[in-house]
């Protein structure tokens, strides 16, 4: 069997378990790639039992790799899947952050979860992905910027005035919010920025995206959900000359008055999930969602 790795730097407080997952897959005979940053990170800090290779790419992975396993937080398992984009590899994570609501096993589970991983006890789900695409206004083709699991935000550069957003649904006006920006999440991201602004919890595969404004100057404006079949275009009013475009943990600063379009991604993320996992399980554990005295 063959495995990709994908890390970045942590704490010398997990290289322990790190050290003790490594030993886990040489016991078991297991071929590994290691993403190369991280390869090179680890290289004075684990006793090798076995040879390992690396890759930057998904593209330099064997056609037969079985799964990506993501050590670090829940940043590091959506920056695992910017490294699998469309090639459908399943992906899961060990936590070593704090939440964990994508890496979802912890780290004192390593050797229940390696077990069921390496038999094929688990199940995937398919997890919609948003695809964006800018528009400069000089007429030429909308060339795409990004992919993401979570979320896209549109969020002002400056710390002072707030910017307007002019989001349109299928070509119509939805609104113009007055903010601080704007959060379009999947389902999968629901449970990320869009909740902390007061979006709601949606269940992963219910076919819609959710549009969460980001600290909105006027009170009767609130998060809609949306059929993830829509395209959303976004056009931004501010002061300053460009904005802050994040698509989950990367952000680039866009320039004013390009126009972004949002939609759903031509392909799906293969997320690993365990046979005792659950997302109605992961919300109560992780969020604490309808935690009450008397039930307990």
């Amino acid at each position: 069997m063959k495995i990709a790795i994908y890390g970045r730097e942590f704490q010398y407080a997990v290289i322990q378990y790190v050290q003790a997952l490594f030993d886990l897959l040489a016991e078991e005979g297991v071929g590994i790639w290691v993403y190369q940053p991280f390869n090179e990170f680890l290289a004075d800090k684990i006793a090798w039992k076995q040879t390992t290779h690396s890759f930057e790419v998904h593209k330099d992975l064997p056609k037969d790799i079985r799964f990506m396993l993501s050590l670090g937080g829940d940043g590091t398992m959506l920056a695992a899947v910017s490294i699998i984009a469309d090639s459908g590899i399943p992906v899961t994570g060990i936590n070593f952050g704090r939440l964990g609501f994508l890496a979802s096993i912890n780290k004192d589970k390593i050797e229940d979860a390696l077990r069921q991983l390496l038999t094929g006890s688990y199940d995937i789900e398919k997890r919609v992905l948003l695809a964006t695409y800018k528009e400069d206004g000089s007429g030429t083709a909308a060339k795409q910027l990004a992919f993401a699991l979570n979320d896209i935000t549109i969020i002002k550069k400056d710390s002072s005035a707030m910017i307007t957003v002019h989001a349109y649904v299928n070509n119509e006006l939805l609104n113009a919010y007055w903010a601080d920006g704007l959060i379009i999440a999947t389902p999968t991201g629901s449970t990320a920025y869009s909740l902390s602004c007061g979006g709601p919890i949606v269940m992963p595969g219910s076919g819609n995206f959710i549009i969460t404004p980001i600290s909105p100057h006027n009170l009767n404006v609130r998060p809609i959900v949306v059929s993830d079949s829509s395209t959303i275009r976004i056009e931004v009013d501010s002061r300053s000359d460009s904005f802050l475009f994040s698509y989950d943990s990367t952000t680039e600063t866009v320039n004013t008055g390009a126009v972004i379009n949002i939609q759903k991604a031509d392909f799906t993320v293969n997320l690993i999930r365990l046979k005792n996992e659950s997302f109605f399980s992961t919300i109560r554990h992780k969020l604490l969602w309808g935690l009450d005295t008397r039930n307990y």
